[in-house]
């Protein structure tokens, strides 16, 4: 595993530390690996969302109603997409 060192304000050493001190996280290493890891998913999910966004718009005007939509959005929902 490799190492880095980094450098923070008093203040978020304060909160790191409080966050280890409640239990949750083994160390303060532990908790900035979970912090990247939130990070990588959360921009993932943003990544396939805009993914989503952009061939929803190059897909056209749709020829459905709103209801119509709204019914095949539920559908997918209650087949787990």
């Amino acid at each position: 595993m490799a190492t880095m060192n980094i450098s923070i304000p008093d203040p978020m050493k304060d909160w790191v530390q409080a966050q280890v001190e409640t239990g949750a996280y083994a160390n303060s290493s532990d908790y900035v690996r979970d912090l990247i890891r939130k990070d990588q998913e959360n921009r993932n999910k943003l990544v396939s969302l805009q993914k989503a966004i952009t061939e929803g718009l190059e897909s056209g005007k749709s020829d459905k109603s709103f209801d119509e939509i709204i019914d095949a959005a539920k559908l997918k929902l209650q087949n787990g997409l």
